[in-house]
């Protein structure tokens, strides 16, 4: 379903179901981008060898799963629950490893 399906020009419109999608969007556009920032933070230093695909992949993942989790109508919490912690510790790692490249 989409805001063009529903002829909804703004918000949801009532839609349930467009509903649960623009909150999937937002929440992944809320942490992504903070994922995203810092991986690419490391990436311009040069010297964060292996950790940026590390970090990468665990943020997709999360992301992934979070997604998939949210996204169905009885939200199943076990997914998105890894997601979110899949993310936070990528998010973690990557804040460690940048203060890592900074001061060591």
């Amino acid at each position: 379903m989409c805001p063009a399906k529903t002829l909804t020009a703004l918000g949801d419109g009532g839609d349930p179901v467009l509903l649960r999608r623009i909150r999937v969007q937002g929440n992944c556009v809320e942490d992504g981008s903070t994922g995203v920032t810092a991986d690419g933070a490391g990436r311009a230093s040069g010297r964060a060898g292996p950790a940026c695909p590390c970090a990468g992949t665990m943020l997709l993942g999360g992301r992934l799963l979070h997604a998939y989790g949210l996204s169905q109508v009885d939200e199943l919490n076990r997914f998105r629950g890894c997601g979110m912690t899949l993310t936070f510790f990528s998010i973690g790692f990557s804040a460690l490893t940048l203060v890592w490249l900074a001061f060591g």
